[in-house]
């Protein structure tokens, strides 16, 4: 008979409590072997969440969740936490359609209390959970995990400074796996760190603070102790900010010590005030491939777990030749720099950092001093071109209007990950691009239909020099069966017609132009024949070929892979109206107003009608030809 495992036993934190303290290392082994088991088949973020399971476990054995808020900031490492929280028997559905998602979700589980995707979020709402807390009268502890470089963005140091002066009951986790800030560790950082969490030392603190206060000169002496404290401190602990931020530091330490991690959040659990606790921790730990290589494992698909090879085909991406293009244009313009936040590998900048180091930058994770930092290399006579996710550019919002546009900087945004990203969901769909940069003057915005048009676009875009220029592409394989060598400017403003009709009009813009052409296609064998333009330019629009073409048609049908409102349906809808086509039947395909659950990008498409069976669907309907194809069943928010 099979002994059951120590896993196998826990279905909420009150079983993992009943587990004896010198049994949680091996539970600990069982539980990064199923993390690297399922995430080997459904892909996912492995180095950050096995560099978190022993203070994971530490946390769910110290604290009373749920009464107790658990915050993990961008909550890709919650996979242990999710195993702990009655999501053990659903892991294998981990990140698919349908299934668990990959960060933490209040609908999904009472243990998640904040959702998260994007980065340095925790203390914030953390501190916000601790102030509404105290508001109405209630008695629980609240803990902001922080780490994996969200600490480099800026909305992290506007919340450490408004919670340090704030003075309430909060405790923030720093797990440090860079070594950024780590260069003081030893044992005198352990037996300081252990006497100032002591309780008989801070019993006797308290009963010295409240004897000095007795006397005439209190407040001078009270600030001489203070001092004494601060100064030992500031010499054997790299915690000193954290302390002038109105927190209490301690660390750093071990996170792989579970022993240590259950005594000292024991002491602290039981400290008034704002906590720091700095650990240091392994990315990648257990998993020997992880461990070397954690940039590799950090976000990763499908691999084979015994060899650490991936197992996806190994096509080309548009990420790829955006990499590829960079290079090359690195050596044709020698002003050309790049700019990422903390997405080097992902950006598809790795190759440039390595032949190009000097005209590299990552500013971490700060899409808002990127995108200024950017205008800062644009004004001085640099062609920047800043790299970014369309959901993390969002929060870069201002600075490209502030800085960027109402200057008219010759900056380029190379957009990734645009439109539908699959198993990530919906915190890290790139859905609002279009619809966000579409409003802003200045802007020129561009969306390639395969890899060549991504090439020269960034040419076009370079060589333009006149005004910022966003490029964005999808986070999928180009369609292209070759890439051509050269370059060649793409008139800006310029659509171009890929298939004539006479039956109706279909616009496509970035990755909805070649479903399109197939479409097309396809639909010839039957009788319907439509016209496709590949409308490559949202910003501006082709108005001359625009207009011609409305002539012609009665039925038009725009597609896109951003949402509908605001986006390039809408720019064809505002169009029509001003110029007085009244008669035109206008159908519009794109993402819902809904926020959109995870799964893969296929399945998104097609339950979203975007994909080659809804489109015909869609024309069909259009011009009155009945058709077989099943309505989709959406699946969001």
């Amino acid at each position: 008979m099979k002994t059951q495992s120590l896993l196998e036993k826990i279905n909420s934190p009150k079983d993992l409590k009943k587990i004896p303290p010198e049994q949680l290392p091996k539970l600990a082994q069982e539980i990064r072997d199923k993390i690297i088991t399922v995430v080997s088949k459904t892909g996912g973020h492995l180095a950050s969440n096995l560099g978190v399971v022993e203070l994971t476990l530490a946390l769910h054995y110290v604290f009373d969740l749920p009464k107790d808020k658990l915050i993990w900031d961008v909550s890709h490492q919650c996979y242990t936490h999710k195993l702990l929280t009655g999501r053990k028997d659903r892991f294998e559905s981990l990140r698919q359609y349908q299934g668990i998602s990959g960060f933490t979700k209040r609908k999904e589980s009472e243990y998640d209390p904040f959702g998260a995707g994007h980065a340095s979020t925790s203390i914030s709402a953390a501190l916000g959970m601790a102030c509404a807390r105290d508001q109405k009268g209630e008695d629980h502890k609240v803990i902001a995990v922080i780490g994996d470089g969200a600490l480099t963005g800026g909305i992290a140091y506007e919340g450490l400074n408004n919670a340090g002066a704030s003075g309430k009951d909060l405790l923030v986790i720093l797990n440090d796996n860079a070594m950024s800030i780590s260069k003081n560790v030893g044992g005198i950082s352990r037996y300081l760190t252990g006497l100032l969490t002591d309780e008989k030392y801070n019993k006797l603190k308290a009963e010295v603070w409240e004897l000095v206060g007795r006397f005439k000169r209190r407040d001078k002496i009270r600030a001489m102790v203070a001092q004494v404290e601060e100064s030992i401190k500031g010499f054997l602990v790299p915690g000193i900010v954290f302390e002038k931020l109105g927190f209490r530091y301690f660390g750093p330490l071990d996170g792989h010590d579970i022993n240590q991690l259950l005594k000292i959040l024991e002491h602290l659990k039981n400290l008034k005030g704002p906590i720091f606790l700095h650990l240091l921790t392994q990315k990648g730990k257990g998993y020997k491939f992880a461990e070397e290589d954690s940039p590799k494992f950090h976000g990763i698909g499908r691999f084979d777990k015994v060899t650490g090879e991936s197992n996806d085909i190994g096509k080309k991406t548009y990420t790829d030749v955006f990499g590829q293009t960079m290079v090359e244009l690195a050596e044709i313009e020698k002003d050309l720099v790049a700019i990422t936040a903390a997405m080097c590998l992902g950006a598809g900048l790795v190759d440039f950092s390595l032949k190009f180091p000097k005209r590299f930058f990552d500013v971490g994770i700060a899409e808002q001093h990127g995108a200024t930092f950017a205008c800062g290399l644009a004004v001085s006579g640099l062609k920047p071109v800043f790299a970014v996710y369309s959901t993390f550019l969002q929060r870069a919002f201002d600075q490209v209007i502030h800085d960027m546009a109402l200057q008219n900087l010759p900056v380029t945004l190379a957009i990734d990950r645009a439109g539908l990203v699959g198993e990530d969901g919906p915190t890290h769909h790139g859905a609002f691009d279009l619809t966000y940069l579409r409003q802003i003057p200045n802007m020129v915005v561009l969306a390639p239909k395969d890899g060549n048009e991504l090439r020269d676009m960034l040419y076009t875009a370079i060589k333009w020099g006149k005004s910022p220029v966003a490029i964005r592409y999808p986070r999928t394989v180009i369609p292209d069966k070759k890439l051509k060598e050269e370059f060649g400017l793409i008139p800006l403003g310029r659509w171009e017609i890929l298939k004539k009709g006479k039956d109706l009009l279909v616009l496509a813009i970035g990755s909805m132009v070649y479903p399109a052409l197939e479409v097309a296609n396809e639909l010839s064998s039957e009788g319907i024949e439509a016209e496709v333009i590949n409308c490559r330019s949202l910003k501006p629009l082709d108005e001359e070929l625009l207009l011609s073409s409305l002539k012609g048609f009665d039925k038009v049908i725009t597609l896109e892979e951003n949402v509908l409102s605001g986006g390039f349906g809408s720019a064809v809808a505002e169009f029509i109206f001003e110029k007085g086509f009244g008669k035109i039947e206008l159908k519009r395909i794109g993402i819902p107003d809904k926020f959109i659950e995870h799964g893969s990008r296929k399945e998104l498409l097609k339950l979203l009608g975007m994909d080659k069976e809804g489109i015909i669907k869609a024309i069909k309907e259009m011009v009155k030809v009945k058709s077989k194809t099943p309505s989709p069943q959406l699946d969001i928010l």
